[in-house]
């Protein structure tokens, strides 16, 4: 496993190395904040159960690459934005890791906010009764309006407010916002058997997706951050793909994580394309 994580970064060796000696050479502190795409949960190794944290999250990968001086990972798996000034889990609120001597803070936020793995849990239940059609898309746009796309307009407000509060407690720091990798097939083709979605909904789930990262991309704009696309090197490594091909796991998991969450994979393809921001 360990070989296969180093083999999904060592492509990018030169990358890794641009990073080291464009801006990341200089990081003294390092602070991760985040939900549990950020925390890696259910990869292995799990060193806080609380908050399904892994040792080989991308925020442990991108520390590796480029040896800060001092790094805090307080990425908590169910963390929503009001988790970065209010106690999740009875862990500490997650700004408390900031200083005003942070040079660097990676952030992957706003899943939760619009709920968005119960939103494809419900889908794979409502994929069973009808499998061919679009049932969960139809549930969220019954009243003419489409209530996930509403509710992500609604969570860009949160995310401003926390790349602000960012900027406050840490003024010097580089700021990179990550966004979210591919569940679903890109190209909207079918998602069985490993997926358990409805044909139509995943066009649906796709769109929604992108929408959620097209926000996050214009307040990380809006605020003097840096976006982190993940989802464009992530297409065609989706829950709906092989085991062997997959970033995320799908609702009954092959490999090590939790349901729609990132494997090993997945964690390693997501701190590459931090580097890569690093070194852009």
């Amino acid at each position: 496993m360990l070989m296969a994580l180093m083999a999904l970064v060592a492509p990018t060796a030169a990358t890794a190395s641009a990073a080291t000696g464009v801006g990341a050479a200089a990081v003294q502190r390092y602070v991760a904040l985040g939900d549990s795409y950020a925390s890696g949960a259910g990869v292995p190794k799990q060193v806080h159960l609380t908050c399904l944290r892994s040792n080989r999250n991308y925020p442990s990968l991108v520390a590796a690459e480029i040896s800060p001086g001092a790094v805090r990972d307080v990425t908590c798996g169910g963390a929503t934005t009001a988790a970065m000034t209010k106690s999740h889990l009875f862990q500490y609120p997650q700004f408390n890791a900031l200083t005003a001597d942070t040079d660097l803070v990676t952030l992957g936020i706003g899943g939760n906010d619009i709920d968005f793995i119960e939103i494809v849990i419900r889908c794979t239940t409502l994929a069973v009764i009808n499998p061919t059609g679009s049932p969960c898309k139809n549930s969220y746009t019954s009243g003419g309006t489409d209530q996930l796309a509403e509710t992500i307009a609604e969570t860009a407000p949160l995310i401003a407010a926390t790349l602000d509060g960012i900027r406050q407690r840490a003024p010097q720091a580089r700021v990179l916002l990550v966004g979210y990798p591919s569940i679903v097939p890109d190209d909207g083709s079918r998602c069985r058997p490993y997926g358990l979605l409805a044909d139509g909904d995943i066009p649906y789930l796709r769109d929604t997706t992108k929408l959620l990262n097209g926000m996050l991309r214009a307040q990380a704009l809006a605020h003097g951050a840096e976006y982190v696309d993940t989802y464009t090197p992530s297409i065609g490594h989706d829950a709906c793909q092989p085991a062997a091909d997959r970033w995320v796991e799908p609702l009954i998991p092959a490999a090590p994580a939790a349901p729609f969450h990132p494997n090993a994979a997945g964690e390693a393809g997501m701190a590459e394309a931090v580097l890569a921001a690093l070194a852009g």
